[in-house]
């Protein structure tokens, strides 16, 4: 039996007056053990049509006025509120949206705590719960199978318990799950602030962790040589100019497959001697030479190299011994060719080296030949030294990719801000292609990976000045293919981050479900209140004002917005985030 509060005296569309009883007005009503939420903003009334219980919620209140007698000044205060459809319940199963609409005089009724759990909880015995409801207190079971299936985006300000809920949400999926997810999925964690390393949402001896440090170079994360040694990933890691500088590090790689089979040290010789057998030396080419000997390390070539000078009049080279380089190349056979084939070694580079090298005999060979000149090509090999040696303490390069763990956290904390922009790109990619060529196209997909970046506004802001243009487009096209086409191969997102604002809005637009904690900046508001369509006047409004730890849910895998309070998780678990305790810190030791 329910209990009557009111009655329907007003429908204008699919607004709602009731006029509420006197004797109504508790903040909780018991009624044979079983607890019922009193009339109040954002509580559920139902509204009896036949047989039809239509769901309300609670949006305004307000007093009305009511002269009990002409005659007399004897005023009566009628309490009346506002209320919206939400949906209806028909045979104990609650339906989203409004099909039905109430009459003028239906009774309106309390609806109990276990209903409004059934409303916005999952039927069946699911028991995924990270939380209960604000207001009523209580514990919602969340559709799992929905949530993990899309992309998901957890945004807050700073302190407002995100990273608590991205580790609860997690951490929940693998008490309940784990069996199950071994050999099936992979999640991939990008942790920029080293929050994850510990016993965060596995043991530390259940999952790889990853700590990348720009100056130690202990941990390395293993990427692929087949995606090293890629013209679109080379040029954006070395910012190469369209016209010019991008197609020579695609003669670079096209001569490194088409020679594959020829030895390196053979392309030295080859290139040494297009340059000193020219019938017009090209004083450029003497100083590649020379770099060229420094990076191979061959002491005995170099101090050769520094010893022959170029004649600018009569155009030839002469080293120290008064050999002369000439186009016959009797020169190079008598002087060059013994040291090269005696004292050059190159069996022992590695893939970084190799590189730089290939660059520079490409540079040499070009130039001699006539196909780039040395001032344009110069600046992209400049950067790629530069890059490469804060690349070799990160990065290690691998023939055969190493098998997958179920949790990978890669750990960004002790990188520089120039890698921090570099590599998560090359680890989403790294995963991404791996995971699209394993499943060859399979439908529906028979394994998921899971990207997860926390404080995604690092790699993912469309406001950064600090890096070239060319980058940061290729950047966000990246993530925009993973979240629009990696539904399809079995990619799923999930972004944390303070500003959705500086976020590229085709990414926010494509998040499929959403956990939004304190917001207080009007851009990011109104980015949300512009994308994300499941997400109620009432429930917006709240946003600004929520606690700690608490957040509105919505989205596709949801039938109606909820305000959740996440539960904290044990301090131990807790990602390391908290807050500094200034009482214990400056406490003075006692005396």
């Amino acid at each position: 039996m329910s209990i009557v509060v009111g009655e329907v005296i007003s429908v204008s569309g699919v607004r709602i007056s009731l006029r509420i009883f006197e004797d109504s007005s508790q903040e909780s009503i018991f009624y044979d053990g079983v607890k019922y939420r009193g009339v109040s903003l954002r509580e559920h009334i139902s509204i009896q049509r036949g047989f039809i219980d239509i769901v309300c919620l609670v949006e305004g209140e307000y007093l009305d006025e009511r002269k009990m007698d002409a005659e007399t000044e004897k005023i009566q205060y009628i309490r009346k509120v506002d209320v919206r459809p939400i949906g209806y319940i028909v045979d104990d199963i609650f339906f989203e949206g409004v099909k039905y609409m109430p009459m003028i005089r239906d009774k309106a009724s309390l609806l109990s705590e276990p209903t409004v759990g059934k409303i916005y909880g999952t039927a069946g015995n699911s028991s995924f719960s990270i939380g209960s409801m604000l207001k009523e207190n209580v514990s919602i079971n969340l559709p799992w199978t929905r949530i993990f299936n899309s992309h998901l985006g957890i945004f807050g300000n700073t302190g407002s318990g995100k990273s608590n809920t991205l580790a609860k949400l997690y951490t929940t999926l693998f008490n309940e799950k784990l069996p199950a997810l071994k050999r099936k999925s992979q999640f991939v964690i990008i942790d920029f602030n080293g929050e994850y390393i510990e016993d965060q949402i596995l043991p530390a001896k259940d999952k790889l962790i990853t700590v990348l440090d720009s100056k130690k170079g202990k941990h390395k994360f293993k990427i692929e040589a087949s995606h090293f040694w890629d013209a679109e990933t080379l040029s954006l890691l070395f910012q190469a100019t369209t016209n010019t500088q991008q197609p020579f590090l695609r003669r670079v790689l096209a001569g490194k497959e088409k020679y594959k089979d020829v030895p390196l040290k053979r392309f030295i010789e080859r290139t040494f001697e297009k340059a000193f057998s020219a019938s017009e030396p090209k004083p450029d080419a003497l100083e590649l030479s020379r770099e060229i000997a420094r990076i191979i390390g061959c002491e005995e070539l170099q101090e050769h190299l520094n010893g022959i000078i170029y004649n600018s009049k009569q155009k030839y080279f002469k080293d120290a011994g008064g050999c002369y380089y000439n186009s016959d190349g009797d020169g190079f056979e008598a002087c060059l060719k013994p040291i090269l084939d005696e004292h050059v070694d190159v069996q022992d580079l590695d893939q970084f080296t190799e590189l730089i090298l290939r660059c520079y005999l490409q540079l040499c060979s070009d130039v001699v030949l006539g196909y780039a000149q040395y001032e344009h090509i110069q600046p992209v090999l400049s950067r790629a030294k530069s890059s490469i040696a804060a690349l070799r303490n990160v990065l290690e390069i691998v023939k055969v990719p190493p098998p997958p763990h179920l949790l990978h956290v890669i750990s960004l904390k002790r990188c520089k801000n120039e890698i921090k922009k570099i590599l998560p790109l090359l680890i989403a990619k790294n995963f991404y292609t791996n995971h699209k060529d394993s499943e060859n196209l399979k439908s529906p997909p028979t394994k998921t990976l899971h990207l997860i970046v926390d404080e995604a506004h690092n790699i993912l802001s469309e406001q950064s000045t600090r890096e070239h243009e060319i980058w940061k487009d290729y950047r966000l096209e990246l993530f925009e293919e993973i979240i629009k086409e990696g539904r399809k191969y079995g990619v799923y997102l999930t972004l944390s981050s303070q500003r959705p604002a500086d976020i590229s809005p085709t990414i926010v637009s494509q998040i499929h479900n959403f956990f939004i904690h304190r917001l207080v900046n009007e851009r990011d508001l109104m980015l949300l209140d512009n994308t994300i369509s499941t997400l109620d006047s009432s429930s917006k409004a709240l946003i600004p004002t929520l606690a700690k730890g608490c957040c509105v849910v919505t989205g596709t895998a949801f039938d109606l917005p909820m305000i959740l309070k996440i539960d904290p998780l044990l301090k131990e678990h807790r990602p390391s985030s908290d807050d500094v305790n200034l009482e214990e810190l400056w406490a003075l030791p006692p005396s």
